[in-house]
């Protein structure tokens, strides 16, 4: 790692040794497409063939997205392999950490390309090596776009097998495309959070709480007696002062926004009304299971789509569905790059979100398609479907690249892969370089 006055740099062996990537063109295969084109719309169904499940390496797919798609996706969430060491089924999860890191940056690069500009990246890793990650992201999206990370609880249960200590959290890492004005979504309150607004005096403004009418250090002109409505004479408590001046104060008490209890005796409190304040909460750094999921619910929910293949490592979509309410909104373009088993492409569908998913694995025939099928379907009834009141609809058109433009014959010379047609080779030509246009004739 090298520290110059300008920039910090992570370095690795490789890391400039990057090839050239081919533009690939994508090709459909109608076979494996599925559902019905109808209109987004609210609450019902979802609109289906722009949505895109795309078979293949994830590098080349993204470069083959960059012409169409580059400043369009408002949300990207990817869980790539973590590199603990371990052989995982369905990817290999031990790689040497130098290879790990140049796998990364290209990816990133790319990645960074597609987001809008009030677009965001959300990256689950874990400790072995998300350290690394952060300086790495720091260099290819700005520090200074840094959002934050978000520690999940991705399990309850301490392993007693391990000698030092039993990891139960992995991070997310966030980064924005640009932080200049840059917000996220609130969440939404939860019924609980809902329970202490009420409305005892009937006040035609609707529910509302209460908080607590003083606030330290003193402030010389907040320091007053105020009578009760039943004439009870109270000063603020000691080393404290009112919220408000004395000529404020009874300009609420004149808009019964004070509460002096039901017998107007109480020690005065400040109304704040649910239709005042704002509809959600801002979101924590740190998510806990039983608000989010872990990992023992997600596999509760790929189980139903493939019970004798389980997948390895999928999220819930309790996780995904918090990540796509802060980050985007209904309508926008959310890509994951690492599918795994469907996991983001489900929940963005049921949220309504155009969605575009990459996987290498065979597990995009064995676990992607067969559940994306259900949620087109709307029997995938498990995970959020019922909080979001999904019922079906949509679709999506599923890709595989298509092979190198040239290959070599058996003299060793260049010539252009039989496999395109006309319309391929056009559409090649075009990727290779934007600035021809080529008509049909």
């Amino acid at each position: 790692m090298s520290n110059g006055k300008q920039k910090l740099e992570l370095t690795w062996i490789g890391k400039n040794e990057q090839p050239k990537l081919e533009p690939r063109i994508l090709i459909e295969d109608p076979e494996k497409s599925y559902g019905q084109h109808s209109p987004l719309t609210k609450g019902g169904t979802q609109g289906g063939f722009e949505n895109m499940l795309i078979y293949g390496d994830n590098l080349l797919a993204l470069k083959a997205l960059e012409q169409d798609f580059t400043g369009k996706i408002k949300c990207i969430y990817i869980d790539p392999p973590y590199n603990t060491g371990n052989a995982f089924e369905h990817y290999d999860d031990g790689l040497e950490h130098s290879l790990w890191l140049s796998l990364m940056k290209p990816r990133l690069e790319l990645l960074k390309n597609l987001l809008k500009d009030d677009g965001s990246i959300w990256i689950s890793i874990d400790a072995d090596e998300s350290h690394y990650l952060k300086v790495l992201c720091d260099e290819i999206f700005g520090r200074n776009n840094f959002v934050d990370e978000v520690i999940w609880q991705r399990s309850f249960s301490p392993i007693n097998l391990k000698k030092t200590l039993s990891r139960s959290h992995d991070t997310i890492l966030i980064y924005s495309k640009n932080n200049y004005g840059f917000t996220l979504n609130q969440i939404p309150r939860r019924p609980e959070q809902l329970k202490n607004y009420k409305n005892p005096d009937n006040d035609p403004r609707g529910l509302w709480t209460s908080t607590d009418c003083s606030v330290g250090p003193i402030v010389p002109e907040k320091l007053y007696e105020i009578t009760t409505p039943s004439g009870r004479k109270l000063t603020p408590p000691e080393g404290r002062c009112w919220l408000f001046t004395k000529e404020r104060f009874e300009e609420m008490v004149q808009d019964n926004r004070i509460w002096f209890g039901e017998n107007g005796d109480n020690v005065p409190r400040v109304k704040k009304f649910l239709s005042e304040v704002k509809e959600g909460v801002t979101a924590m750094t740190l998510w806990l299971r039983d608000e989010v999921g872990d990992n023992q619910e997600a596999k509760r929910e790929v189980k139903i789509f493939n019970d004798t293949d389980v997948f390895t490592t999928p999220k819930p979509e309790r996780l995904i569905q918090r990540i796509l309410t802060l980050a985007s909104n209904e309508g926008d373009w959310v890509l994951d790059s690492f599918l795994g088993s469907g996991t983001t492409a489900a929940v963005a569908h049921k949220m309504n979100r155009k969605w575009i998913g990459i996987e290498l694995g065979e597990h995009c025939h064995t676990h992607c398609i067969p559940r994306l099928q259900k949620v087109c379907d709307g029997t995938d009834q498990g995970g959020i479907s019922e909080s979001v009141g999904w019922k079906g609809g949509g679709g999506f058109k599923y890709y595989y690249l298509a092979p190198s433009l040239l290959k070599q014959d058996k003299y060793g010379n260049w010539i252009i892969e039989e496999k395109y047609n006309a319309d391929m080779l056009a559409a090649a030509m075009a990727k290779h370089n934007p600035e021809i246009c080529i008509r049909k004739i």
